[in-house]
């Protein structure tokens, strides 16, 4: 289908008693260059390139520059990009004070959305036309910024200083290193940046599209990542990997899980980080973070999390045909990092940011306002208003 044919079915009324696609599901809202998932064949693509041939061999910043330019960059590019993308991370002085004298027992998403938010206020290109040059800087900024703010965050809740900016470590390194105040393992760091990767986009999910939809209106460009943020924080979205470790926490030891999964099972209720909206076979993310998760677990000497994993995985692909998704292992490796639970949807954020930024650029490439119809269902027209003194 064109884009024109797509426009064309924007217009067209739904007859009444037509079935209706709740939550969307199999309804095309746009076309886009930036990334597919097959669902049918569990294969994630970025602008062409297959995820399997991208985590492990590129960076995450050469990831958000493919995203943004459609290309991967050279070593010249890819330098330039660096160093616009680093030069951002400073976060304004009003911003800072919000993220401090936040409730120390707030959630790490609400501050993330209502900080970014902020950004918007400081914005230097605030009176200028919003071209794509501008909007690319601003890209990068939210980018550059949005890990300072959820490790500010946890620094300040816990009492403690917040290290000055550096412009010298990739993104998984300045995070690792402001969460903790000093520079960490390569290997830790190397593997948070695959996790960069790996969940820098996914076609039109949820977070995705409400950017979309709100930039669509030619609303501002912090107000559409405001958007993501608050609809990646819901638990049948980003915050399923939280959920994973309080279930392994739950279950406490190997020997348990057999007894654990029968229960929920047969009670009905959701097995986290299990099953997928999109995917029919393996995610293609999760073999790369359950290789990761198996690694730092055995490093850490707490190797029963991953053997737990793959106990409950080998269950429901037995009792239920479903497979792990990219939450139940990256939980793993976030957990096997010393990353807090509650900085783990923050993680899946700022890997995110690029991918809703790269959405935003590319829907005011060719902008049309998002208009879906519904589908009445209440009461047929006709009714007489009652006086209010006669109504029962």
């Amino acid at each position: 289908m064109t884009v024109t044919e797509l426009r064309k079915t924007e217009s067209t009324p739904t007859p009444k008693g037509t079935n209706v696609a709740r939550g969307l599901e199999g309804i095309i809202a746009n076309t886009t260059r930036l990334s597919d998932v097959i669902g049918d064949k569990g294969q994630l693509i970025y602008a062409g390139y297959d995820i399997n041939d991208l985590a492990g061999k590129v960076s995450y910043k050469e990831v958000v520059y493919l995203l943004w330019k459609g290309k991967l960059p050279n070593r010249r590019e890819l330098d330039e990009f660096t160093h616009a993308l680093r030069a951002e991370r400073q976060l304004p002085d009003a911003v800072i004070n919000f993220i401090t004298s936040a409730p120390k027992n707030a959630d790490p998403m609400d501050v993330m959305r209502t900080a970014i938010s902020m950004l918007g206020v400081y914005d230097p290109d605030m009176e200028k036309e919003a071209t794509r040059e501008v909007n690319e800087r601003r890209a990068r900024s939210i980018t550059a910024k949005i890990g300072v703010i959820a490790a500010y965050f946890h620094r300040a809740r816990q009492g403690k200083s917040l290290p000055p900016v550096r412009d010298d470590l990739t993104e998984a390194e300045h995070f690792l290193y402001l969460i903790c105040g000093e520079p960490q393992a390569q290997e830790a760091s190397d593997a948070l940046d695959v996790a960069f990767v790996l969940h820098a986009d996914h076609g039109m999910n949820a977070s995705t599209f409400s950017a979309r939809v709100t930039i669509s209106t030619l609303s501002d460009f912090y107000s559409a990542i405001t958007s993501a943020i608050g609809t990646l924080k819901g638990p049948l979205h980003g915050g399923a990997n939280e959920g994973v470790i309080q279930m392994l926490q739950e279950i406490g030891e190997e020997k348990n899980v057999d007894a654990y999964i029968e229960k929920q099972l047969a009670q009905k209720k959701k097995i986290m980080g299990i099953g997928h909206r999109v995917y029919k076979t393996l995610d293609p993310r999760a073999p790369h973070l359950r290789a990761m998760a198996a690694k730092l677990s055995e490093k850490i000497g707490e190797p029963k999390w991953i053997r737990m994993s793959e106990r409950i995985a080998q269950l429901m692909k037995e009792k239920k045909n479903l497979n792990a998704n990219v939450d139940f292992y990256s939980a793993t490796v976030y957990y096997s990092l010393g990353i807090p639970t509650d900085l783990f949807t923050p993680i899946f954020a700022i890997a995110r940011c690029s991918g809703w930024c790269a959405h935003v650029l590319e829907q005011l490439e060719d902008n049309r306002l998002y208009r879906p119809l519904s589908q009445y269902v209440g009461e047929p027209v006709g009714k007489k208003v009652i006086p209010i003194d006669q109504r029962p």
